[in-house]
């Protein structure tokens, strides 16, 4: 009996996925050395402990955080699939979640406990709003609103992706609810209305590369934070509470921000796209916001009370990693400078 021996071939580059971003720490050096160098080397990733003692909403975590997340979703270019479920890399995703986890539940601790009560706090307008919408719409710059556009490329072009992970973990009118806004934010069933391909448009509009991760390595820590928190939130059914209670709170503050970056993008000729993205969700997400409340939120805590706190944490992380972004961005472009880690 002869016994054939197989070598499995490296999956074909193709332009569609995004290449493997430049590290900028001994975590996210390791992680994609592993990936792009030394597969099923663990020799190539740091040692154990490392993460323990990272900034848990520093460059270095976030960004091998955020690459050991993409293997769930598009890869990268030259990358076996395979990797998805690397045990060496689920280890340290497990020990850097562990380090982002804790820090979000310390630093929310006195936010208000009660899933109502978190969502009232983005219910009311502050006087004189500081936010990276009120800006934009009041006295931001087309460089600016490309800056913003870059970075928020990273969930828009997989808007509502993350939010899927947990349908398979709700029930009854949670879940059905759930489903019923995600029909929506993939465009009710047309490819060209589905919000990332909106946002797409929007982009060229704006003179950007709408390649997918194209802006990667140009995005700070705040914004991998972020889109880190969602994708944490979606892929462990232990916290399924909390990514309720996160897409809540985009629900929530969608619409009227949508609304000031209308007028931001009439204001400034970003195009008619980048006008219609926003316009879309200011319709849209007026009623995403009474759906997410009454009946995701609502619909959940009918079935699962135990679960309200992790509700609340939810809002709380979010609205806590937002304020971050916005003093980040701010405090950058009130001074004149990009908010990048490098101009556009």
């Amino acid at each position: 009996m002869t016994t054939r021996h197989t070598t499995r071939q490296a999956p074909a580059p193709s332009p569609a996925d995004p290449a493997l971003p430049d590290g900028r720490g001994d975590l996210s050096h390791g992680v994609v050395r592993a990936l792009r160098d030394r597969p099923g080397d663990r020799s190539a990733l740091p040692p154990d402990g490392t993460a323990d003692a990272a900034d848990p909403y520093g460059d270095d975590l976030h960004l091998a955080l955020y690459v050991c997340y993409e293997l769930h979703y598009r890869g990268f270019r030259d990358v076996d699939p395979a990797r998805e479920w690397d045990p060496a890399l689920l280890g340290l995703r497990a020990a850097l979640e562990r380090r982002f986890l804790a820090a979000l539940r310390e630093d929310t601790r006195a936010q208000p406990p009660g899933a109502d009560e978190a969502l009232a706090v983005l219910l009311v307008e502050p006087v004189g709003g500081a936010g990276l919408s009120h800006h934009l719409r009041d006295a931001g710059e087309l460089w600016q609103l490309r800056e913003y556009a870059a970075q928020r490329s990273l969930y828009h072009l997989k808007e509502a992706d993350p939010h899927l992970w947990v349908i398979p973990r709700l029930r009854g009118r949670a879940k059905a609810a759930m489903v019923a806004v995600e029909y929506d934010e993939y465009g009710a069933g047309r490819a060209d209305r589905m919000h990332s391909r909106l946002f797409a448009d929007l982009m060229t509009d704006l003179g950007l590369d709408t390649t997918y991760g194209r802006y990667l390595d140009v995005a700070t820590a705040e914004m991998l934070a972020s889109v880190n928190l969602m994708s944490m939130f979606g892929l462990h059914r232990a916290l399924r509470g909390a990514l309720v209670g996160h897409f809540a709170a985009l629900e929530v503050t969608s619409s009227p921000s949508s609304r000031r970056l209308v007028r931001a993008m009439r204001r400034t000729g970003a195009g008619e796209a980048a006008e219609h993205f926003y316009a879309e969700h200011v319709e849209a997400d007026a009623v995403h916001e009474q759906v997410a409340r009454r009946d995701v939120v609502g619909g959940l805590l009918a079935d699962e009370p135990w679960l309200e706190k992790d509700v609340a944490f939810g809002v709380n992380a979010t609205e806590m990693l937002d304020a971050r972004l916005v003093e980040k961005t701010l405090t950058a472009w009130r001074a004149g400078r990009s908010s990048l880690r490098a101009p556009l």
